[in-house]
């Protein structure tokens, strides 16, 4: 049985409002491929978490422990919506420790925010290591990496395939509560040292069911 990790931005959950009609098709996508595999499912923050991290700023000086911590609970919330979505056929609580040794026969298992210092980059990448899955699908409002802000820079460039360190050597090698990069640099730096492998990828279902299956698809490689 193979297993995919994939790590579902805050985005794709709760752009401005939660997103719902994006999360049914998602929900079919994923019980559909867990007839034969399993996926383990670690959930992000997204903007609901820098609204809130955001918000803590503008009301104290609130150090990154504190902000990191109120950006993990926005990721418990999610992660629980996302649970519920898939009712019985998921193991039946959010996974908020990836190191957690758990028994089930479960093809859809859910996680969320664990600790501070990174995001749920992360997690995914333990629960990889864990579940030995070679490689975390990273799907988000972002459908490659460039080598600047495409929303700033009309001549971004887009890369198909990047090692660790050139992908490092683009974002930097430091974490920021609420750091709004494709793959956190904590979450890259431990992917790197056990040999796993990152896709970015966009939202579109049928792209991201592409590459689940091992077809042809749009986004960046990281190895």
């Amino acid at each position: 049985m193979k297993t995919i990790v994939f790590s579902l931005g805050g985005s794709m959950i709760v752009p401005d409002r939660v997103n719902v009609d994006y999360l049914k098709s998602f929900r079919g996508m994923v019980l559909d491929y867990t007839k034969e595999n399993r996926v383990v499912i670690v959930c992000g923050g997204g903007k609901t978490c820098r609204n809130y991290q955001t918000a803590l700023g503008e009301i104290t000086e609130a150090t990154n422990e504190q902000k990191d911590w109120l950006g993990i609970k926005a990721t418990h919330l999610n992660g629980e919506l996302v649970r519920m979505m898939f009712g019985d056929d998921a193991y039946d609580h959010v996974i908020i420790d990836p190191t957690e040794k758990i028994s089930t026969n479960k093809r859809i298992i859910i996680a969320a925010g664990w600790k501070p210092g990174f995001s749920t980059d992360m997690d995914a990448v333990v629960l990889a290591k864990q579940y030995e899955a070679e490689k975390v699908l990273n799907v988000s409002n972002i459908d490659y990496v460039y080598d600047k802000d495409p929303n700033v820079f009309e001549d971004a460039a887009k890369f198909h395939k990047l090692s660790w360190d050139e992908y490092l050597d683009i974002i930097g090698r430091d974490w920021k509560p609420g750091m709004n990069s494709p793959f956190d640099p904590v979450a890259s730096k431990e992917a790197k040292d056990n040999g796993i492998k990152a896709i970015i990828i966009g939202k579109d279902l049928k792209n991201l069911e592409n590459c689940i299956n091992d077809k042809e698809f749009e986004g960046t490689l990281l190895y």
